[in-house]
């Protein structure tokens, strides 16, 4: 493995475009902003937008600031872009391949573990339709494409026939440590993708997801179900 491209900073990287965007409304905003109020003026879940917004706290791009109060209760928790933008080097790049290296070579079965802890994120950062509320299949992979596109993987998704379908992920946020690491690296993903469209109550279940058929492109294979009964289960704590 190259050291240096491990040590490279990565400051320079891309944000992709929510999280850009939620930089420009922080830098626009004239003050410190909620997550709520983010939220609703980008149209994400709270949990996204809140992803996002601590993403750029970690990245020096922003800061978060707790507002005093007078009254009794929880003190607002605001954030805003910051003054001087990003300081120091980042290294994330090394820290995910310390930590997936540890779970590869500690854990009995990494890839497992690390599809349970992608349902349990995909289902955090998924908004559960209201009660009795049954989604189509097009508008569960509609909804799963927006949040992977939220999470910088570029999808695309086609139909194959037969209630049969492609996500076709174009950029992988992770690509170079899953080059070294793809049992927990792509596990993670499968399950990330498995926890949102549970969460959904989707009639939609992500059977499996094929990495590297490209070099620069994973598939996810999907299948649509009438069958309530043969949807994938919900994380635990998310029913």
């Amino acid at each position: 493995m190259d050291t240096e491209q491990l040590l490279a900073p990565e400051d320079a990287s891309p944000l992709g475009r929510s999280r850009a965007d939620v930089l420009d409304m922080l830098r626009a905003g004239g003050g410190p902003l909620g997550v709520r109020e983010v939220a609703q003026r980008m149209g994400l879940h709270p949990n996204t937008a809140r992803f996002h917004l601590e993403a750029l706290v970690e990245a020096g791009l922003a800061v978060r600031e707790t507002e005093d109060r007078e009254t009794p209760g929880r003190p607002r928790i605001g954030y805003r872009a910051a003054a001087d933008g990003p300081s120091g080097r980042r290294r994330y790049r090394l820290l995910a391949e310390m930590l997936t290296s540890l779970i590869a070579g500690t854990m009995p079965e990494p890839g497992s573990a690390a599809e349970e802890a992608g349902r349990e994120w995909g289902a955090y950062l998924t908004e559960q339709p209201p009660p009795y509320q049954r989604l189509t299949d097009e508008e569960a992979l509609a909804k799963l494409t927006a949040i992977m596109e939220e999470l910088g993987f570029a999808p695309q998704a086609e139909a194959d026939g037969g209630g049969k379908y492609r996500l076709c992920l174009r950029q992988c946020p992770f690509r170079e440590v899953a080059q070294h690491h793809q049992d927990v690296i792509c596990s993670l993903h499968l399950g990330l993708m498995r926890g949102a469209l549970a969460r959904m109550r989707a009639p939609v279940t992500a059977d499996r997801l094929d990495p590297f058929v490209e070099p620069t492109l994973c598939v996810a294979r999907l299948t649509a179900h009438d069958d309530p009964g043969e949807r994938q289960p919900a994380p635990a704590g998310t029913r």
